[in-house]
């Protein structure tokens, strides 16, 4: 059995050390103001004791803890007064991630997590190891769980395998990503150019996130962390804040100060520090993603995506090929207008971008070569998409008008009861509606094509699904009260992503019923048939040479 780094137990010491100081501190405070008797000066006796256990408990859960990599399972022992025992099997880990914090870096360390199929929870956490211990135990594991979902094969089928080719990459150079004229292994093998040895598997770089790619991504990007970061600068210094939003708003009619000032002028305070706030978290958000995609690199050892990221916090983790359930482009208006598109691929557990299925393979690049990453990865054929009726376009018409009614009936009331004026300016929204629904309307499409099912949704958020058949969980067809009416449905296609709790199940909106009743029948006969040709082929049915 192995123990985490020395450090570790410092680490611990400190982190027990000030909640056991902090507890009696507030349980105090908060019971001197209900109880007459309980005492503030018990502080001073309570919060020390608290320390020292604190910082006692930290040290024996160091010396409690303990790891092994064993032939079939994982091992991990912990806890002081009640013991916890872990045997993870490696057919059952679906990630091992690596993360380095600043500090972590420079004392050498590392933190590592592993992952399983079942959820977006880490299974085992070891706090700290030291780097050539994070990269021992990743590769380790990773070779481990290789063996475990491809069983060694015979010397003659390996033989017959070594005749294919591998798909070169050159990541020097604009041509990067680009798939030579060369054959493409094929899905599952394993091409001999790349093999190594058993106890560690050669890595060869993908793809690589280029400083004009990142720039694009952090500025064309947003991330609800960056919302996060805004609220926590607002609590940290609430005030300072409200006294610079009231000193720009003052130029425009903005109110002299929180106590005097008139309708109006409260009117456009809300809107200046609407206007902040937005332009601060767009910087927020461009810093954080460009700290989060910093360095970016995609690579490929044995059967496994591996990836690399990060400035001041660096991750490195895997993404099992086996394990992929659905892959994603995804754009947002600005990058179609740059050209650009990213590419996500959706695995059946958890994803440390989202704390969910969900990793990023190519945060940003060229739409037309990651597209043809898609193809690659996929076998998908290229074909042309199939959009709604127009009758699901009137009903977008008459959905967001019906929004826009409600917006100016609320402005009618609001200038009812105060001083608002010119209420009916309100009615420009309106003008809006036919561009929306029809943007709305364009973005829908779908493909139902001989291996899988490809569904397009969304305009801010565009997001191209492709879904093999033997990934799919249920297919179901669901019809609000509108949709009844007008003879439209909604066919949602599920997997085992844990992903589109977060993003959204991936759904072909508002087709005929007919049609949805028959893409339903589709993707229920090509699934068993799917199902059927992996079970005598005892293959992963994607490839892992994308590029």
């Amino acid at each position: 059995m192995n123990r985490l780094h020395p450090l570790s137990a410092v680490s611990m010491a400190l982190q027990r050390g000030v909640t056991g100081f902090s507890m009696p501190f507030f349980l105090v405070m908060i019971l001197s103001s209900i109880f007459e008797f309980v005492d503030v000066g018990w502080i001073f006796v309570l919060a020390p004791i608290g320390l020292v256990a604190g910082v006692a408990y930290g040290i024996a859960y160091y010396y409690r803890f303990t790891y092994a990599v064993t032939a079939d399972t994982f091992d991990v022992t912990s806890g002081v007064f009640s013991r916890r025992s872990r045997e993870i099997p490696y057919r059952r880990i679906q990630n091992v991630d690596v993360a380095q914090g600043v500090f972590q870096r420079v004392l050498g360390l590392a933190v590592v997590s592993i992952e399983t199929a079942g959820g977006g929870d880490t299974e085992a956490s070891l706090q700290f190891v030291s780097e050539a211990d994070a990269t021992r135990l990743q590769r380790d594991i990773r070779r481990r769980t290789a063996e475990v979902r491809e069983p060694r094969r015979d010397p003659d089928e390996t033989g017959s395998e070594s005749e294919s080719t591998d798909t070169a990459v050159n990541t020097d150079d604009s041509s990067a990503g680009t798939p030579d004229t060369r054959s493409r292994s094929e899905p599952g093998s394993t091409p001999s150019a790349e093999r190594a040895p058993a106890d560690r598997p050669r890595r060869r770089q993908l793809f690589a996130l280029e400083p004009r790619e990142l720039l694009l991504y952090s500025l064309s990007s947003f991330r609800p962390a960056a919302g996060a970061g805004l609220l926590f600068l607002f609590f940290l210094a609430n005030d300072a804040i409200l006294e610079y939003l009231i000193a720009v708003a003052r130029p425009f009619g903005g109110p002299a100060d929180l106590q005097s000032g008139s309708v109006g002028s409260y009117g456009i305070l809300t809107l200046v520090s609407l206007v902040n706030g937005v332009i601060v978290t767009y910087v927020l958000n461009v810093g954080y993603t460009f700290v989060a995609y910093y360095d970016f690199r995609l690579g490929r050892a044995g059967e496994d995506f591996v990836y690399e990221r990060g400035l001041a916090q660096r991750y490195s983790g895997s993404i099992p090929a086996d394990k992929i359930q659905a892959v994603s482009i995804t754009d947002n208006p600005v990058q179609r207008l740059l050209g650009y598109a990213g590419l996500w691929v959706e695995t059946a557990g958890y994803g440390p971008d989202s704390s969910s299925g969900s990793q990023s393979a190519v945060p940003l690049a060229d739409a037309s070569r990651v597209r043809q990453f898609a193809a690659n990865l996929t076998g998908l054929e290229s074909a042309a998409f199939r959009s709604p009726p127009t009758l699901a376009r009137r009903r977008y018409l008459v959905r967001y008008a019906l929004i826009a009614t409600v917006i100016v009936a609320a402005a009618f009331g609001l200038a009812a009861v105060t001083a608002l004026e010119r209420w009916y300016l309100t009615a420009i929204v309106f003008a809006a509606v036919p561009p929306a629904a029809h943007l709305k309307y364009v973005h829908l499409g779908y493909v139902v094509g001989d291996d899988h099912l490809v569904v397009r949704s969304g305009f801010w958020k565009r997001r191209t699904t492709v879904v093999p058949y033997y990934r799919i969980q249920t297919i179901s067809t669901r019809r609000s009260v509108f949709q009844r009416r007008l003879g439209l449905a909604s066919l949602v296609v599920d997997t085992a992503s844990s992903r589109t709790f977060a993003w959204g199940t991936p759904t072909i909106y508002d087709i005929d019923l007919e049609t949805a009743r028959g893409i339903q029948d589709t993707g229920r006969d090509r699934l068993q048939s799917a199902l059927r040709e992996r079970a005598r082929a005892d293959d992963i049915g994607l490839s892992v040479d994308f590029t």
